[in-house]
């Protein structure tokens, strides 16, 4: 393996994974520090429902105290595997949306309690944005998800996604164009010319 694979392989958690199986509190504790935000931000915008990110975000953690006595670094980050954990469970949280045919599932609620004219329309647009992610096919929203919010790499969310980076790329090529015409009235503010989509 070359020097710059090597350090690609370099696990940030794996020393806090090994104290946390081997019942240290603190270091169960800077994992979930660590990592709580992004879990919950990424099951938010997958889900559309601030509720249900919290309830994924809580599995994960369960999932990683009971993994973490067994985890062998190898492969794969730790922060990958609990990346694929938390977008497994949100597909299987939308697939039983799915089945369900519940119209009211994933609509973002609005905040009815008066605020400034710029807050309003930023919720406004934030509004618009999840609707538009709820949207897309779960795969483009997942790539979309974890590039533009969870800001990784193209190739980290590749290795998250299980596919290849051309694979991710034509993934959120055909997202980003159906978020454009979705938000065409407000694209200025939230597309720009790279393609990008602003994380509000």
């Amino acid at each position: 393996m070359t020097k710059e694979g090597r350090a690609r392989m370099i696990d940030p958690d794996a020393e806090l994974v090994r104290n946390a199986g081997a019942g240290d509190a603190r270091a169960a504790d800077a994992l979930v520090r660590r990592h709580l935000p992004k879990m919950i931000g990424l099951a938010r915008r997958m889900l559309n429902d601030g509720a249900e990110a919290e309830d994924v975000a809580q599995e994960v953690f369960l999932r990683v105290w009971r993994e973490a006595p067994r985890w062998k670094p190898g492969a794969a980050k730790f922060e990958t595997w609990m990346h694929r954990v938390a977008l497994n469970l949100c597909y299987d949280r939308l697939r039983r949306r799915r089945e369900k045919s519940d119209p009211d599932a994933g609509l973002y609620v609005a905040d009815h309690r008066p605020m400034p004219t710029e807050q309003w329309l930023a919720r406004q647009r934030e509004a618009r944005v999840h609707t538009a992610l709820a949207g897309l096919p779960e795969r483009q929203r997942a790539a979309l998800v974890l590039v533009h919010f969870q800001e990784l790499s193209n190739i980290a969310a590749a290795e998250m996604l299980g596919i290849s980076v051309e694979a991710l790329e034509s993934l959120l090529a055909r997202g980003r164009r159906t978020l454009k015409a979705a938000l065409a009235d407000v694209a200025a503010d939230l597309i720009g010319d790279a393609g990008g989509v602003s994380s509000v």
